[in-house]
């Protein structure tokens, strides 16, 4: 016990509490509920990239510290992978730098990068590290909200333009998007280049969902807009393209200044981790294009149930153009209250959600809406369908 009247938890911190994810798992847990909160999938990726992690346990690769930037091997595999899918060239050895996930790329970006006191836009709502980072980079966020429209969440690039100052240092872009599943146009991207040339922003581009775009969507990195290349820190993850979130390896691409900047905070955090999995991950980038369209067809296909079970349990559902995530407005069930629905669904329908006001810093505009992943079995989802048609009664 202290005898000080100071808080423990210095101020820019003191806003966030245990996370969303925390306590609607837990409540899974006691409840026996289908947990459609935690974006993680509840079978593994390929089976050829798991017994590639074994065999880099037993061969002692990865055992101790790897390199700091990462293996070599995952490196260029990574500098390949970008190559082949967007015709974005990277140095491996200076250009590419392995992390203990997105997040910690997203944490080291930001660190590195912000000033106190230097504003960031962020596109509300939005993943809820990105409100923690800015805050311990002693940065200010400028939430930029995304809004219902025809079906989707879009941007308003009149507001975008309107919420940059001459203190703003960089925009914070996701696309695809979590939450909402908007994926950025090809003309909201080139609208957003040309504002970070004309005010001279940095931009950090969160793209771990780059290959879960469906439908018509199309996944672009924003690096490949003119002007971008230099003034782009792109984050991308194993763990939503592979179905390997517990091995936490993200990467960061850019310039070699950028990614000098991002390594020198980076290597404060963890150091270095995830060492095994890192070789694994590098023969999973080289998986052929056969992979990547089964898997975002199965994802697909898994949306689509959610979806349209949501849709007659009387929610009103924007289907997403990426991610793994369905958002819904409950208000058509008579409620107004995301707080209060998520935390009653676990006992009325044995069910976990999660409310997507946690993501937005005006709560009000997320109040009525909720979000519900759909990375599970399609066994799991028509159960938890079957359950949630309750509701419509």
């Amino acid at each position: 016990m202290t005898s000080s009247a100071r808080p423990l938890l210095n101020r820019r911190l003191a806003e966030f509490g245990t996370t969303i994810f925390a306590e609607m798992s837990a409540l899974a847990l006691k409840t026996g509920s289908i947990n459609l909160g935690q974006g993680f999938p509840d079978t593994d990726g390929p089976e050829e990239i798991r017994e590639a992690a074994v065999r880099a346990l037993r061969d002692g690769r990865g055992n101790q510290y790897p390199p700091g930037p990462g293996v070599p091997e995952l490196r260029t595999a990574i500098a390949a992978h970008q190559e082949r899918r967007y015709g974005l060239s990277y140095d491996p050895d200076a250009e590419v730098l392995v992390t203990a996930g997105a997040t910690e790329a997203i944490a080291a970006a930001l660190l590195a990068l912000v000033e106190p006191g230097d504003e960031v836009i962020a596109f509300e709502p939005y993943y809820d590290s990105y409100a923690a980072c800015i805050a311990m980079a002693g940065g200010t966020r400028v939430p930029v909200t995304l809004r219902p429209h025809e079906g989707s969440f879009r941007l308003d690039l009149d507001e975008l333009r309107a919420a940059v100052t001459d203190r703003t240092r960089l925009l914070l872009i996701n696309t695809p998007h979590n939450p909402t599943g908007t994926v950025l146009t090809r003309e909201e991207l080139t609208a957003i280049a040309e504002l970070a040339v004309e005010r001279d922003l940095l931009v950090i581009t969160d793209e771990v969902y780059e290959h879960l775009v469906f439908d018509t969507a199309e996944h672009i990195p924003l690096a490949t807009f003119p002007g971008m290349r230099g003034r782009t820190v792109s984050i991308g993850s194993a763990g939503k393209t592979f179905s390997f979130t517990g091995w936490k390896v993200g990467w960061v691409t850019g310039t070699p200044d950028l990614v000098t900047a991002v390594r020198s905070a980076k290597q404060f955090l963890t150091y270095v981790a995830s060492g095994p999995f890192q070789y694994a991950v590098a023969e999973a980038l080289s998986l052929p294009d056969s992979y990547f369209d089964a898997f975002r067809a199965d994802m697909l296909a898994k949306r689509d149930v959610l979806a349209a079970g949501l849709t007659e349990a009387g929610f009103e559902v924007f289907r997403p153009a990426g991610t793994y995530f369905v958002t819904t407005d409950i208000r058509p069930l008579g409620e107004t209250d995301g707080f209060a629905f998520c935390r009653a669904l676990p006992e009325r329908a044995g069910v976990v959600a999660i409310p997507n006001a946690v993501f937005y810093d005006h709560r009000e505009a997320g109040a009525p809406f909720v979000r519900f992943a759909f990375c599970k079995r399609v066994g799991v989802l028509e159960e938890a369908v079957g359950r949630l048609k309750s509701l419509a009664g």
